[in-house]
């Protein structure tokens, strides 16, 4: 299933992140595909705010990994832009994504494709023409990271916030 959503500030993209934030459980993996500066952390930055981390999300750029304390569920947040696929087992990557309490989050995810599991959701963050902000198109590939889409797609409202937000919708 893929769901392309739109985002006009930072500010709607902390939203669209805080919304998947408070569904996202221990074990859950998603991957931030996009350029420098296309809102991956700024996303994240909502994301860790729905899960409850108080906390001030910055990109792990040059510590490669933060650990965020949520209400519920601990939030690793990885960037791997410096980082080649043969060095991602030296980073404790494995313990990440092993970790039942811990939500994984991973910029620039290429580098660690080979730990990853089947089932997780993809974002990729695009700019818009005329820098009038992002496009997101979220990518569910498995079982629980569809259910996550379904439930984060719940309730948006039809009407102005949902025109500016959701592009268009193709399971």
């Amino acid at each position: 299933m893929r769901v392309f959503f739109k985002s006009t500030t930072p500010e709607e993209t902390q939203a669209l992140g805080l919304r998947l934030g408070r569904i996202l459980a221990g074990l859950d993996l998603v991957c931030l595909y996009g350029d420098l500066g296309s809102g991956k952390t700024t996303f994240t930055s909502g994301l860790a705010r729905g899960m409850g981390c108080r906390a001030r999300v910055m990109s792990p750029t040059f510590g490669l990994m933060r650990l965020y304390q949520g209400k519920k569920w601990n939030l690793h947040h990885l960037d791997l832009y410096r980082v080649g696929s043969k060095e991602t087992g030296d980073i404790g990557i494995e313990d990440c994504l092993s970790d039942p309490q811990g939500v994984c989050v991973i910029e620039w995810p290429e580098a660690g494709l080979a730990y990853y599991p089947a089932d997780r959701l993809e974002i990729r963050f695009s700019h818009e023409r005329g820098g009038r902000g992002r496009r997101l198109s979220l990518r569910s590939l498995g079982p629980r990271s569809s259910f996550l889409l379904k439930e984060f797609k719940k309730g948006l409202r039809v009407g102005r916030a949902a025109r500016r937000l959701i592009c268009s919708h193709t399971a």
